[in-house]
Parts: C-alpha cells; sequence; structure tokens
C-alpha cells in the first residue's frame, strides 16, 4: 500500500475551477504539502453548488488536504510572497488564464534563476505556442473542439459528456508528468517546465475515432450506447423493461454467448455474424436476436447466466445506483461543521487520504509569518 511516498515536498497551486485542483488533489494524497493560492474572492468553484450548508461539496472534494492562502497578485508585496514561497518549493502548478504567469514573471526560467530544481506546471486550454494558445478554454469548449462531443450522443443529437472529463484527464496526465519530471530532478537535481494542454489531451483520448477517420474511410457516427465497430454492444432490454450492458469483444466470446446464453449455437458459423466486422455490420439483425432472448427473463435472471458463461456485463445505473453501489468505496472531506461523502481515490493511501477542507484564506497568517521574511 502506497503510504504518503511524497512527504517533504511542497507544491504551491495558482488554481482555480477543476484541472490543476484535481492534479494537486492527487499530490496531496501522495503525502505532498499543498499551499492552495487563491484570489481574494476565492477560487470560483467555492460557488459550484451549496450543498454542504451553503458550501460547496465539489469544491470540497477536488480541495481536501490543502491550505488555503488568499493573494491579491496585482500587489507587488503580494506577488513577491508567492515568489518568496517559490524559492522553497519543489512543484509550482498553474492554471490561470493565457500568459498570466509570464506575465508576473512566474515562469519557470526566471523562478529557477533562485531555485534551480523547481517544477513548474502550466496547464492551458491549447498550449502556450501557436494559433490557439490565448483562447480561454473551459471543459464544455475543449470537448467539443476535440470532437469529442461529435462521436458522444445519439445519431439525431449530440451530446458532451456527463463528467468534465477534458478537465479531470488533464488533471491526471499533469500528475504522472510531474512525477516523472521529479523523477528526472532526481537524476540531476534539475528542474524542470511541464506544458500540459486540454486540447491535447482530449486529443490523444480521440484517438480510436480520429483513426477510424483516418484510415477507415469516415469518422464514426454518434451510436448512442452502442458501439462505432463492435457487435453485439450495448443496452439490452429484459423482461420488465430493464436494461443489460453487454459488449462481446472477441469471436471466443461469441461462440460462449450463442451457445450458453442465446442458445443459438448455429449463429456460430452464420456468414453474417462469423467475425466482428460481418457482426457490427449485421448488428440490426443481431441485436433482435438478443432482444428477442433477453425479453423472456427478468433481469437478475440474465446477470445470472452471463456471469455463469463469463460473459462481461453491466447495468445500466443511475447516480442514485453508483451512490449505493456494492463496489463503490468512499472517504470523507470535511468542512469545520459538515462531512462530504465522496468517492475516494481509486489509488488506496495509507495515510486513507486527504480529509480536511481549507475555508477561504484559513491559512493566510501563518503562510505570511512562515515565508515574508524569505522575500
Amino acid at each position: 500500500m502506497l503510504n504518503s511516498e511524497l512527504k517533504g515536498l511542497l507544491v504551491v497551486s495558482l488554481e482555480q475551477a477543476v484541472a490543476a485542483p484535481y492534479c494537486s488533489l492527487l499530490l496531496a494524497d501522495a503525502g505532498a504539502r499543498v499551499v492552495k493560492i487563491e484570489r481574494p474572492e476565492g477560487d470560483f468553484a467555492r460557488n459550484y453548488d451549496t450543498g454542504a450548508e451553503g458550501q460547496s461539496t465539489i469544491f470540497a472534494w477536488l480541495n481536501r488536504g490543502k491550505e488555503s492562502i488568499c493573494l491579491d497578485l496585482k500587489k507587488p508585496n503580494e506577488l513577491n510572497l508567492i515568489k518568496s514561497m517559490l524559492r522553497k518549493s519543489d512543484i509550482f502548478i498553474s492554471n490561470l488564464a493565457p500568459g498570466a504567469v509570464v506575465r508576473m514573471g512566474l515562469d519557470g526560467e526566471k523562478l529557477r534563476e533562485f531555485n534551480k530544481g523547481l517544477i513548474c506546471c502550466i496547464i492551458t486550454g491549447y498550449g502556450t505556442t501557436g494559433a490557439a494558445k490565448d483562447k480561454k478554454a473551459y471543459d464544455f469548449l475543449v470537448q467539443g473542439e476535440a470532437g469529442l462531443c461529435a462521436v458522444t450522443g445519439t445519431e439525431e443529437t449530440p451530446s458532451r459528456v456527463g463528467v468534465s472529463i477534458a478537465d479531470l484527464s488533464t488533471g491526471l496526465t499533469a500528475f504522472s508528468a510531474i512525477l516523472r519530471a521529479l523523477i528526472q530532478r532526481g537524476k540531476n537535481g534539475q528542474g524542470f517546465d511541464v506544458n500540459i494542454s486540454m486540447f491535447d489531451v482530449m486529443a490523444d483520448w480521440m484517438n480510436m475515432p480520429l483513426l477510424v477517420h483516418r484510415y477507415m474511410g469516415s469518422a464514426p457516427r454518434r451510436t448512442g450506447l452502442q458501439h462505432s465497430f463492435i457487435a453485439p454492444y450495448g443496452a439490452f432490454t429484459c423482461k420488465g423493461g430493464k436494461k443489460v450492458l453487454l459488449s462481446i469483444q472477441n469471436n471466443r466470446e461469441w461462440a460462449v454467448f450463442c451457445e450458453k446464453i442465446l442458445q443459438m449455437p448455429e449463429l456460430i458459423a452464420d456468414n453474417r455474424f462469423i467475425n466482428n466486422p460481418e457482426r457490427y455490420a449485421n448488428r440490426v439483425v443481431l441485436d433482435a436476436f438478443v432482444n428477442d432472448v433477453f425479453k423472456r427473463f427478468e433481469l437478475s435472471v440474465i446477470i445470472e447466466n452471463l456471469e455463469n458463461a463469463g460473459i462481461a456485463n453491466g447495468v445500466l445505473s443511475s447516480v442514485a445506483d453508483l451512490s449505493d453501489h456494492v463496489s463503490l468505496k468512499n472517504s470523507e472531506a470535511s468542512f469545520d461543521s459538515f462531512n462530504v461523502s465522496v468517492a475516494a481515490l481509486p489509488v488506496k493511501s495509507q495515510n486513507n487520504g486527504p480529509t480536511l477542507v481549507p475555508a477561504l484564506g484559513q491559512h493566510t497568517e501563518a503562510l505570511w509569518g512562515e515565508f515574508a521574511d524569505l522575500t
């Protein structure tokens, strides 16, 4: 079990919203000390919702385990304080508007003049060079720009992914890049600039439909809960109207499915279904066979049969179903007077992860006392 392997490292994060806060949350979970720099009015994520007795549950999820200091970086003495903090820091993260950290003199080249081992991670929408470098970016907008909405939704209607996938994937990518930079610093003692673009991350994650477009004739259509080139794949209706999710990935699974679930072994050698491309081309007929069998049985019976046959399956859960799911692991994010139950981070730490959520500017006075003499 992992146990505070980054203990002793200081992270200063000039962050807002989701991408950078998720990255620094993962660093805090690994044992690093994370100081969150907020505007005097606070990270606007503090106002995303009021579910925690007037405070934001989403902010609690992303920012537990951090210290909060409020600074107005337009004031020279307060800008000097963050520079003082960075003299003693190991990692500096930012996801402000394009070019903001450079204008404040907080770019890696200048900062490493007095802290050669400092790792600087700048998170942007579209990178630090190129025609779109000054373009503002939010999760939904990047999903659209990167083509994700074009392959998400029904055939008639494009849709965004229902969670902030561009933000979260970028935060996770930044975390992994920082860990790589720490390994490199351990070899040569030198800090490093890490530039992570939300668009680049989403473009990489879009490689499957991108390759279909480039090498298979045309981009995949939006298919709702179905797949763009695998069959049978999707939600199938059981007796009573409940749905089971099914995905057959290879010919071995297809044969077992035909014999033990559909009880139609003759379909194995049927030329319409002999391999996945044929099954996909004839998926309307194939789905009709599956639905015709499944609608005779309750959902519980179908799932039991699929499990016994070793066929991958799932239930089309609501968010309420997820909240009570037998596999869900929970942890807490704690304001002074309210505990927020959140889904636990997927990598288990011996220290059980960060829990306390900082009030706005809670550590301002203490951090001034700790770092002001170094300016």
